[in-house]
């Protein structure tokens, strides 16, 4: 693969906590996996590009065999299994707290007598 397509993919620190729960390692039925790496970094460029399994770059691997391993892994919700893994050790790095807030007018807030009729006056929004 070229260089410009390492730029994104996932990292060393990010990759040895996640590795230990892949499949296809030794020791696991089903044979070894050829570069389980190779493919989580498949799956995160087409999540991350939003393209098609077809424009997949060939340095990731056959595009058939790549969505082929994902559909397995999300049929058996091994997704879901690591993330649920990773879920233990929460990183509040990207956590955000939203404290705003929008106060609504009463007959938008569904008040006694509802919606009334709304004119134009030289700008403004005044009852009929």
């Amino acid at each position: 693969m070229s260089a410009e397509l390492h730029r994104h993919d996932i990292c060393d620190n990010a990759w040895a906590l996640i590795e230990p729960y892949m499949l296809g390692q030794r020791g696991q039925w089903g044979g070894i996996a050829d570069d389980n790496r190779r493919f989580v970094n498949a799956v995160f460029w087409i999540l991350r590009t939003g393209a098609p399994w077809r424009d997949l770059p060939p340095g990731y691997g056959n595009w058939n065999s790549v969505a082929k391993r994902f559909r397995r892994w999300v049929k058996r919700g091994l997704w879901e299994n690591i993330l649920e893994k990773l879920i233990d050790d929460p990183d509040y790095e990207w956590l955000m707290i939203d404290a705003s807030h929008i106060k609504v007018h009463p007959h938008a807030a569904g008040a006694v007598g509802g919606n009334q009729d709304m004119g134009r006056t030289k700008g403004v929004s005044t009852p009929k």
